[in-house]
């Protein structure tokens, strides 16, 4: 009988052993289940933390910029007399645009005001209107010089101050010592107001203007002009160049030492620091072969390099996914190797060589390091007609106004840099749709 309770107690023991494994191996499952929920959860907070950031710094711009896209106007009445834009009678464009407009303003203003005869109190009434009232009324009258003698009733900005005030921007109730507004200015505002001179409008100046010193007159016109000559100039010689480049590697360079030492510079190239293209663009462009300083043509050609190493890397990689049967076919239907390229490799890698390309165009529309080394960062007014002409592009008119002392520029800031990221979701949703529209599974 002693011989056999060993036995007995085998299954016991086994069965014990047994327990004790699932229960190790259960307790294990726990804490990777465990630990997997809570990597689950750390992905979704940090994917909400970075949706809430972006939200906030979206939120902070747009609400900055909301105020720019309205202008605070005067309805005033002014009379054109002829001794001050005409005296001789001649018509003459010479004359009228050359003509004594500020006075007619300033009479026409002061008439609104009788009891104000103080010559400084006058200085400060007149301060109230903006600059660009006399080239208001000066392009109504080239437009039309019959309006001579007659009187009419005009819509003219007010000063960026006055205009920041009726935003609620500049507070009343402030002391006048911290503020750029005087009471009596204030006052005089107000009369206004009552009297229902006073209009808000849309700033269609911001849209169609070019930059100024005075921010009720700036717009971002000439930087979006100089910035399309630009994105033309950099599309013109950086695709045709990235793609033929891409061609050659992928299809025809051999595998050597000289074809391996060209694509790894062509990836490090894509990881340079854009100041250092503008630099190259200086030296070569500008000190070595002339070129004019603040145009896009070499703005294009700098942003055209820095844009290259990403299209040709793009360009690679879409043509690596046509599949080789593709090829096998055409040679097997006895096409050439340029004609397996042209008529149908090419077609088919086309999809991700464009997606490539616009991904690398909204990279050079959001670059202002390179530009600045080749003098965009200049004060520039009048609107650009062609690549050659002196101009600024977003980026830098971005950079500009945020640098400028006035209050009134800043929701301008805000305002530009929404028009340039709605430029930018436009060219990333645009590449999107050509992925999507053109892509082939195989």
């Amino acid at each position: 009988m002693t011989d056999a309770a060993p036995i007995m107690n085998g299954p016991a023991n086994g069965s014990l052993a047994t327990r004790n494994s699932n229960d190790a191996v259960s307790r294990g499952l726990k804490r990777r289940y465990a630990a997997e929920r809570r990597f689950k959860a750390y992905g979704i907070l940090a994917i909400a933390f970075a949706m809430g950031m972006l939200g906030l710094l979206f939120t902070t711009i747009v609400s900055k910029a909301i105020p720019a896209f309205t202008q605070t106007m005067i309805n005033l009445e002014i009379t054109l007399y002829p001794q001050d834009i005409d005296p001789q009678g001649t018509r003459d464009r010479q004359t009228l645009s050359s003509a004594n407009y500020r006075n007619v303003i300033r009479q026409a203003y002061y008439d609104l005001f009788p009891d104000v005869t103080n010559r400084r109190d006058r200085r400060d009434l007149f301060d109230m209107i903006s600059p660009g009232a006399v080239y208001e009324i000066r392009d109504m009258v080239m437009a039309n010089p019959n309006l001579i003698g007659e009187r009419v009733t005009v819509q003219m900005p007010m000063s960026d101050d006055i205009d920041q005030l009726n935003k609620g921007q500049i507070r009343k109730d402030s002391p006048e010592a911290e503020r750029r507004v005087k009471d009596k200015q204030i006052a005089w505002f107000e009369r206004l107001e009552n009297r229902g001179l006073i209009e808000t409008v849309f700033n269609t100046t911001f849209f169609t203007a070019g930059d100024s010193r005075e921010p009720e007159l700036a717009g971002i016109f000439g930087a979006a002009m100089g910035s399309l000559f630009t994105m033309l100039v950099t599309l013109l010689v950086s695709f045709p160049l990235a793609v033929a480049s891409a061609i050659y590697l992928e299809e025809f360079a051999p595998v050597n030492k000289w074809t391996q030492t060209i694509e790894v510079n062509i990836n490090n190239l894509a990881a340079v620091p854009s100041i250092v293209f503008g630099l190259l663009g200086l030296a070569v462009f500008i000190n070595f072969f002339g070129m004019p300083r603040s145009a896009p043509v070499v703005g294009g050609l700098v942003l055209a390099l820095m844009t290259l190493p990403t299209i040709i890397i793009a360009a690679r990689s879409a043509l690596k996914s046509v599949p080789p049967s593709i090829r096998e076919a055409a040679y097997g239907l006895g096409a050439s190797p340029l004609q397996v390229i042209t008529h149908h490799v090419l077609p088919l890698a086309m999809p991700g060589i464009l997606t490539g390309t616009i991904i690398g165009m909204a990279q050079a529309l959001g670059e202002t390091a390179p530009l600045l080394m080749i003098g965009m960062v200049a004060f520039i007014v009048d609107v650009p007609h062609g690549a050659l002409d002196p101009a600024t592009v977003l980026p830098v008119q971005i950079y500009l106004w945020a640098d400028s002392p006035e209050r009134a520029f800043v929701e301008r800031t805000s305002a530009a840099i929404c028009v340039l990221l709605a430029f930018l979701v436009i060219m990333n949703v645009g590449a999107v749709f050509l992925r999507k529209r053109f892509e082939r599974k195989w």
